[in-house]
């Protein structure tokens, strides 16, 4: 199956920004409701924690296209079962292009109680392709990387690249009959779950039940989400093609609680 590169309705700029914080909620629910990344802690925990003995690694965490808040909750809690305090204090930074920012608020009021993990967010635009030298620390996507085409994926790798920052991408979509099939499954749930979605909105009923905008949408942009995804080699290509790059990589995928998490890792060989 080839790689497609369409839109997603969700992240077109004339897509109503209220709408696009119900889909965003709806994706962020989801994340947590199947703990789809929790698998690859372990991974993540390489980059903050590079020598594996207490070695300092990033004091911060830039997570980019964060829509809802990605699975930052969960993953930050399991990420501190692995810890052993070598990290605290870690900041985590979620970004977005546009931001939403009542559920990034949500998230950081949630993590108020941990003071060795928490979540906070950039409040302005912050484009993945240029980030703020003001964000430093590790920079992180979610089910994101899909979005862009291969020149705009290799520009996000180049700017972490150029910044000296290490990066870890995830995604649970892939190019397979399965994985869209777990996308219909999903867009069904959500029918059930919606009442449960936090901030709770009456506007949310309006467009799921009585005139199902968000649960079409979030099948469309499901479907071309699984169609856009970048497998391993792919990503190994991109990272081909970028310069003074001294960097060490890790790409592959790594078995889910669902399906398989494709993952691509990047830090500094020194």
């Amino acid at each position: 199956m080839r790689r497609v590169q369409f839109i997603e309705l969700h992240e077109q700029p004339w897509f109503p920004s209220s709408l696009r914080d119900d889909v965003t909620d709806a994706v962020q629910f989801g994340f947590n409701l199947f703990r789809s990344y929790e698998p690859i802690a372990p991974l993540l925990q390489t980059l903050i924690d590079p020598g594996g003995n207490g070695t300092k690694g990033p004091r911060a965490v830039i997570d980019m296209c964060s829509g809802g808040g990605g699975p930052w909750l969960d993953l930050s809690r399991k990420l501190k079962s692995l810890d052993n305090g070598n990290s605290a204090g870690l900041q985590i930074w979620l970004t977005d292009k546009y931001p939403n920012i009542e559920a990034f608020k949500n998230l950081s009021a949630a993590s108020d109680h941990d003071r060795d993990w928490h979540i906070s967010y950039f409040p302005e635009p912050v484009d993945a392709m240029n980030v703020p030298r003001a964000l430093k620390g590790l920079r992180t996507m979610f089910t994101s990387f899909h979005h862009f085409s291969p020149e705009d994926a290799r520009a996000i790798l180049q700017n972490a690249v150029d910044a000296g920052e290490s990066v870890g991408i995830f995604e649970i979509t892939r190019r397979a009959p399965s994985t869209i099939g777990i996308i219909f499954l999903g867009v069904l749930l959500m029918f059930l779950h919606t009442p449960r979605i936090r901030p709770f909105r009456w506007s949310r009923l309006l467009w799921t039940y009585l005139i199902p905008i968000i649960p079409l949408v979030l099948l469309f942009d499901g479907v071309v989400s699984c169609l856009r995804t970048y497998r391993p080699q792919e990503m190994r290509e991109i990272v081909e093609k970028l310069t003074s790059c001294q960097y060490q990589w890790d790409i592959g995928e790594l078995a889910g609680n669902r399906a398989p998490v494709t993952y691509l890792l990047g830090y500094p060989k020194a």
